[in-house]
């Protein structure tokens, strides 16, 4: 046994924290607590100046190489949507034959019915040169020379 148990002393299981201590206030200055002194006072409406001579500060060098990755990616998406636009899915159809217009055609209607295979701006500008066309306007009954995928699909309303 030890010597403070016998007495009648026992150490408690866990320890008693201490009770918090008030704030120090210094004497002269009413209201103000103790700072370290590393810390600068602070005065209301007042920012520390910093160092007259301080060094510019240095950009990481992660930056560059996000802005780098950045651009790389937006020419590669341009660079693809470029090429894919350039490659139909199949060639105007030489193909053709004459059909009436009918009220609410346009000629990209009648390039997605005829050829739907194709890209329809291709087939909308094969249709202009076929009919000498100018303008878009199409009157209901006006015959037309277009191109045809499949020569059943004329007969077809």
């Amino acid at each position: 046994m030890s010597l403070l148990a016998e007495r009648g002393h026992a150490r408690p299981a866990t320890p008693v924290p201490a009770p918090p201590r008030p704030a120090r206030v210094l004497r002269g200055r009413r209201g103000e607590v103790h700072r370290p002194p590393t810390r600068a006072r602070v005065v209301a409406g007042r920012r520390p100046a910093g160092a007259p001579c301080a060094a510019p500060r240095r950009v990481s060098v992660r930056w560059p190489w996000l802005a780098a990755l950045a651009v790389a990616t937006c020419l590669v998406i341009t660079g693809s949507g470029l090429l894919g636009a350039g490659v139909s899915g199949a060639p105007v159809p030489e193909r053709t034959a004459t059909v009436s217009v009918a009220p609410g055609d346009t000629l990209s209607s009648l390039a997605g019915r005829f050829a739907p295979d194709s890209e329809p701006g291709a087939v909308v500008a094969r249709i202009k040169e076929l009919n000498r066309l100018d303008q878009a306007v199409l009157v209901p009954g006006l015959p037309l020379t277009v191109p045809v995928a499949d020569p059943a699909a004329v007969s077809r309303p």
